[in-house]
């Protein structure tokens, strides 16, 4: 490789750690042409960027990043290493894991994930469950809204509560209204009529006439 190319390769490799939050080194060496296809077309669905790159270009490129110290990682850049970088911390480590399930590689080299860096391949099961930035956001909003949740369903039970014992109380107001009214009528009676006055009746009453 000239100077030209690798001054090249150097600035692509830069431009794909510019400002990455998750990178991961890992040996796809062993894996053939149609796992070797089958990988990037995983890590690609995955929004993944997969990249082989010499260890000696790798170190270079990290070296001129500013803000970061790869340095830990540069003891682990030996044989053949592809640079893997995702928006999601886990995302890489899932991807090898699956790999891992038929076959010994891909194997993880090192990963700076979340300002923390993890060195050898024993790192592999660390690194698949740390949770995502989205993972994270999602539990965060599920706590911020259970308590509310819990309010709300607290607040409609008490007003499907306070709603039956209003009701019972008109009921029995009702019912109460409707038990003085069937009361007077059994009690009204029709009154009595006078009885018609006799005839004796009438002639003891009269006076006798004067002679």
């Amino acid at each position: 490789m000239t100077k030209e190319n690798k001054v090249v390769a150097i600035q692509e490799i830069k431009d794909l750690l510019q400002d990455a939050k998750v990178v991961y080194v890992a040996d796809l060496e062993g894996l053939n042409a149609a796992r070797s296809s089958d990988f990037r077309r995983q890590a690609f669905k995955n929004n993944i960027k997969v990249k082989v790159v010499k260890n000696t270009l790798l170190q270079k490129a990290m070296e001129q990043i500013e803000g970061v110290d790869y340095s830990e990682m540069f003891d682990t850049f030996k044989g053949n290493s592809a640079l893997m970088i995702s928006e999601t911390a886990n995302a890489p480590a899932k991807l090898i894991q699956s790999f891992r399930k038929k076959e010994e590689k891909p194997a993880l080299k090192s990963a700076f994930v979340q300002e923390t860096f993890y060195l050898g391949d024993n790192n592999l099961d660390t690194l698949v469950n740390i949770k995502s930035r989205e993972e994270m956001i999602g539990e965060i909003i599920g706590w911020l809204q259970s308590p509310i949740q819990r309010l709300v369903s607290a607040l409609q039970n008490k007003e499907e509560a306070t709603g039956k014992a209003e009701e019972a109380p008109v009921a029995e107001v009702a019912a109460a209204a409707e038990e003085p009214k069937a009361e007077e009528a059994k009690t009204e009676e029709p009154a009595a009529e006078a009885a018609p006055e006799t005839p004796e009746a009438s002639a003891e009453g009269e006076a006798p006439a004067a002679e």
